[in-house]
């Protein structure tokens, strides 16, 4: 005979699930509904008057050459922020592990950056790269190459990336760090002994061991790239020259509170959201297949 264990109900659960539950509808679904039902209207630019138009306003982005054109950028920005953020921050964690002596001073100034804001490391980076006072142009021209990222719309998109990468760094490389010292040492001790170099052992052993934590990076850092470098450009380029930096999220801002198209601007969130969401679930379909837990 077997017993069956019952547990009295209790409340307590969904009270401690409450409050996210009440932040995900607030702060979330709420503003997602509000968009997606936008969309569907035009206001014109005093708000005293909405006229339903169903899809119209989808219709009249996807047949705009300069909305393409946006997609691009995004597409070229989002992949470079996404490669050059992960790259440097794992060649940072991998040094930064095999470091013995003022190990924890070198991973905390690391970490640093992270408490920057977004607009912040804009500036730095506009100061930084400024044609007239800036110390990075006056380096570049010892070499020969003229810095002007005013007129040069491809120094402009490098000049964003270079800003939304650093910013984010700092966290990849907290992630990265935290995977490699849960590395077991005596899986790379064994390579070692079998006579596997240093690179051999890195690609083979330690990087098919941190695809978890790439993974997880990987997604965070598109949405990151896709959502959260607003105030970057803002602060820099603010979408110059001549559109060359301007990307979905900068562009929902500059038509809705700028040229006050609030439908028009609400069907672009509405496609920014479709596209990131697609953008996870490829990735958990396919990506997360060649991931070793």
């Amino acid at each position: 005979m077997q017993k069956r264990v019952t547990f009295p109900s209790s409340p307590l659960p969904y009270l401690l699930v409450l409050p996210q539950v009440v932040v995900t509808l607030v702060f979330f679904i709420w503003p997602a509904g509000q968009a997606l039902h936008q969309s569907l209207l035009r206001e014109d630019a005093f708000g005293l008057s909405t006229e339903f138009v169903g899809l119209e306003n989808f219709e009249d982005l996807f047949s705009s050459g300069e909305y393409l054109e946006v997609f691009g950028n995004t597409v070229v920005f989002s992949v470079a922020t996404t490669a050059l953020s992960m790259g440097f921050a794992l060649l940072l964690a991998v040094m930064a592990d095999r470091v013995v002596k003022g190990g924890s001073a070198y991973k905390t100034l690391l970490i640093w950056p992270y408490a920057v804001a977004p607009a912040i490391a804009g500036v730095l980076m506009w100061f930084l790269f400024n044609p007239s006072l800036g110390v990075a142009p006056w380096l570049l021209r010892g070499v020969g190459v003229t810095w002007n990222h005013y007129t040069n719309g491809g120094q402009a998109m490098a000049l964003v990336v270079i800003a939304a990468a650093w910013k984010q760094i700092s966290y990849n490389f907290l992630f990265f760090l935290a995977g490699l010292q849960a590395i077991p040492r005596s899986l790379i001790e064994a390579a070692a002994i079998d006579g596997a170099g240093p690179a051999k052992r890195f690609w083979t052993v330690v990087f098919p061991l941190l695809s978890p934590t790439t993974f997880f990076l990987l997604v965070v850092n598109v949405v990151y790239a896709f959502f959260e470098t607003f105030g970057i450009i803002h602060a820099t380029t603010e979408g110059g020259p001549a559109g060359a930096t301007e990307i979905l999220v900068y562009k929902v801002y500059k038509d809705g509170f700028v040229g006050l198209d609030l439908g028009g601007s609400a069907a672009q969130s509405v496609v920014l959201m479709a596209i990131v969401i697609a953008l996870t679930v490829v990735q958990f379909r396919y990506i997360e297949r060649k991931v070793q837990y």
